[in-house]
């Protein structure tokens, strides 16, 4: 639990227009933890011009489509975060498993490489998103960012680019309507 005694682990923040610059412009972060310490996530819509199979060739059949690296964030950017969706019916038993939340989990990609069927998928991320303790419940105070609920397929979604508005336009109410917010409002 955070300070204020709310955990989002396992959620997804959705950057609100407030953030119009910068890396978490329009982006959807994956919470994977959120304590007294802070939170940790990745940002599951930037995929990066790099394949998978360049840089880690022995992993690329277990990553979903598109097979290419995500920006997670700006926190080390140098290192490399894999993300897997586990079968529903049983979690990897592989060496270098952590669960996060439900049937997500960590990925150890200096560890063996999961067997076959254990993974739904995988994403692998170039850095990750990293919150101070008290910086997100304080982002969250200034509008930054909207937190709702995280489906399985948010992380392995075949059309990334589009995750921002796909995961407004399911949300009920005013927060729909955010869907439909310009990319640029000047140009309106």
């Amino acid at each position: 639990m955070s300070k204020s005694g709310v955990s989002y682990r396992g959620r997804l923040l959705v950057a609100t227009p407030a953030i119009d610059s910068g890396p978490f412009r329009r982006s959807v972060v994956y919470l994977l933890d959120h304590d007294d310490d802070g939170a940790l996530g990745v940002i599951v819509n930037r995929p990066l011009d790099a394949d998978v199979d360049d840089v880690l060739p022995d992993w690329a059949d277990l990553v979903a489509a598109p097979v290419c690296l995500f920006h997670g964030g700006p926190v080390q950017v140098d290192s490399a975060l894999a993300v897997g969706l586990a079968d529903h019916d049983k979690l990897p038993t592989t060496v270098g498993w952590q669960p996060m939340c439900g049937h997500i989990g960590l990925v150890d990609l200096d560890g063996p490489v999961p067997g076959s069927g254990e993974l739904v998928g995988l994403r692998v991320f170039a850095g990750y998103a990293g919150w101070a303790p008290g910086q997100l419940e304080d982002e969250l105070d200034e509008a930054s960012w909207l937190v709702v609920d995280a489906r399985d397929e948010d992380l392995l979604s075949p059309r990334p680019e589009e995750l921002w508005h796909e995961v407004m336009r399911r949300q009920h109410g005013d927060l729909r309507f955010w869907s439909t917010f310009p990319s640029d409002p000047s140009a309106n």
